[in-house]
């Protein structure tokens, strides 16, 4: 029987779908390759305490042997076990919040269903899940710093996660300036009341519909630069350009812009 794509995205895009709360014990994960839901054979006695029969411990161990062995030879369940153990890996070194780590186990379940995988890389696709979680959960997190932390190239996880918002049908939300402001303003050491002033002339300059089709990160950059020189506190542009990961010449002409459309040139 064929799966409507269309469907099956519905049901994953935005998390996990309703499961039983019937049950003891936690509830299953996206993110553990197993979903939580193992079978454990072990044991040397029965219910009541009683030591096993050798004969009966052996029987346990073949059916321990099989049960192992149909865990693992099911492409499906090689392909999660090596993903979720990347995708753990990458959770932890980007310090992401865990429901963003189980929504982008979920899409990569997502695109293990669909078929998307086969003949792709997993850590690709582990990496551009990661991406896409982010940004539909609006955690910050550039592309670039997911890929710094991958093992593959920005290239490659950019396709792949290109591949992902067109096949699963993802509509993240645009990346706001504001949201960068903290960030760089902690890198940077600037005081809280500049920081306060940029978070200002960023939402003054949303309202004047200045900011449009401009890199988020540049234009926050710009208005903490914008910010410490009228509150005259010193920062360097290579060093605000440096903690925004762009150009100077991007910071100047974000600066410029920003500086005319505020009216303080």
């Amino acid at each position: 029987m064929m799966t409507n794509r269309g469907a099956v995205a519905g049901r994953y895009a935005y998390g996990l779908r309703d499961v039983d709360k019937r049950r003891h014990g936690p509830g299953p994960r996206a993110s553990v390759f197993d979903k939580g839901l193992n079978t454990v054979i072990n044991g040397r006695t029965d219910a009541s305490g009683t030591p096993l029969s050798h004969e009966v411990i052996q029987a346990m161990n073949r059916i321990q042997r099989q049960d192992n062995r149909s865990k693992v030879n099911e492409s499906a369940t090689r392909n999660l076990s090596i993903a979720m153990a990347e995708l753990d890996r990458l959770s932890s070194v980007l310090h992401l919040p865990s429901n963003v780590k189980e929504d982008a186990a979920t899409l990569y379940r997502h695109a293990l269903d669909l078929d998307l995988v086969r003949g792709r890389s997993i850590d690709a696709f582990v990496a551009a899940s990661i991406y896409a979680a982010c940004r539909l959960r609006g955690v910050p997190r550039p592309l670039k710093l997911v890929c710094d932390e991958s093992k593959r190239t920005k290239k490659e996880v950019s396709m792949t996660y290109r591949i992902l918002l067109i096949q699963l049908g993802l509509k993240p939300p645009i990346d706001n300036a504001l949201k960068y402001v903290s960030m760089l303003a902690h890198k940077l050491d600037i005081s809280r009341p500049t920081e306060r002033d940029a978070v200002e002339l960023l939402e003054r300059a949303q309202k004047l519909r200045a900011l449009s089709g401009k890199d988020p990160r540049g234009l926050a950059a710009a208005a903490l630069y914008l910010a410490s020189e009228l509150n005259a506190e010193r920062v360097i542009q290579s060093d605000v350009s440096k903690a925004a990961e762009t150009t100077e010449v991007t910071l100047r002409n974000r600066y410029r812009g920003l500086k005319k459309a505020l009216g303080y040139v």
